[in-house]
This record gives C-alpha cells, structure tokens and sequence, in this order.
C-alpha cells in the first residue's frame, strides 16, 4: 500500500466519521443565523450594534443564507458575533465507499450493456444472470483500479 493509499483511506476515515456525526442534522426553516439568534433571546438590532451594522444588514443576510447566498466568511463572523462557532462540511449521504460503488455500477453498467449490444447483433447475448455477475466483476474491477475517467458520466 502506497503513501497516496495510506493519505485516501485517512480522508475516507475522516469523511465516513462526519457522515455518522451528522446523520439528522438538517438545515433549520428559517436559517441558522435566524435561529441561533433567536434560540439566544438576541433581536436583529442586538447581532447589528455586536457586528457593528445595520439592522436591515442582518434582515438581508438572514435572506440571502435562505437563498444560499452568504459568504462562509460572513457566516464565521455571524457566528462569532453570536458566541458561536461556525462549521462547515461536505459530508456523504452514507459512506465514501458508497459513492465510489454508485458510481463505479454505473459506469459497469453502461460497458456491459453497450458490449452486450454489440453481441446481440452477432447473436451471442449474455444470459441476464451471466450480464449481471460481469456487472459485478466490472464494478469491483472499476473500484480497485478507478481509471482516469472514473468520474466521468457512465
């Protein structure tokens, strides 16, 4: 096992353990800066004399982090203003081994059934479970090796 082996299972480790972590946590209706201030008993005009703005200031970024609109760095500085820490991630829905295997069986896929196309015009189909298992093997195959157009559409 190679250094840049040793380095990738470390980051799966630390992405796999956030995704565990953060398993209900869900965006709040109104926004996070919304409802920490208000979790806080802090109004509007409170945060802006704190971040020394405006009140419409914190009327308009509470808005704009609805439409995904914030900076992280307004988001930190938020944050701070309320006692608070801002965090940010990038998590996978369920493990990173996942992700690789979806994408990996796509890409198996989309091989075996052009080639099984291919075969069908000489007359020499695949049975449906013989197509299945070189799915298989294909997308192991792709998982191990995971060529330079891994990433690429199916």
């Amino acid at each position: 096992m190679g250094v840049k082996d040793t380095a990738r299972r470390q980051y799966i480790r630390v992405l796999d353990s956030a995704a565990q972590q953060l398993p209900m946590l869900q965006h709040p209706r109104e926004g996070w800066i919304s409802t920490m201030r208000k979790a806080l008993g802090m109004s509007a005009p409170d945060l802006a004399r704190r971040m020394g703005v405006t009140k419409p200031a914190i009327y308009q970024v509470e808005r704009k982090e609805l439409d995904g609109g914030v900076t992280l760095q307004h988001m930190e500085k938020l944050a701070q203003a309320m006692g608070a820490r801002f965090v940010y991630a990038i998590v996978p829905e369920t493990c990173i081994e996942d992700v690789v295997e979806d994408q990996a069986r796509q890409k198996a896929e989309a091989i075996v059934r052009r080639a099984s196309a291919h075969m069908a015009l000489e007359k020499q189909s695949l049975l449906p479970e013989q197509t299945e298992s070189e799915i298989e093997r294909l997308t192991q195959e792709l998982m191990r090796e995971q060529p330079s157009d891994f990433w690429e559409g199916p």
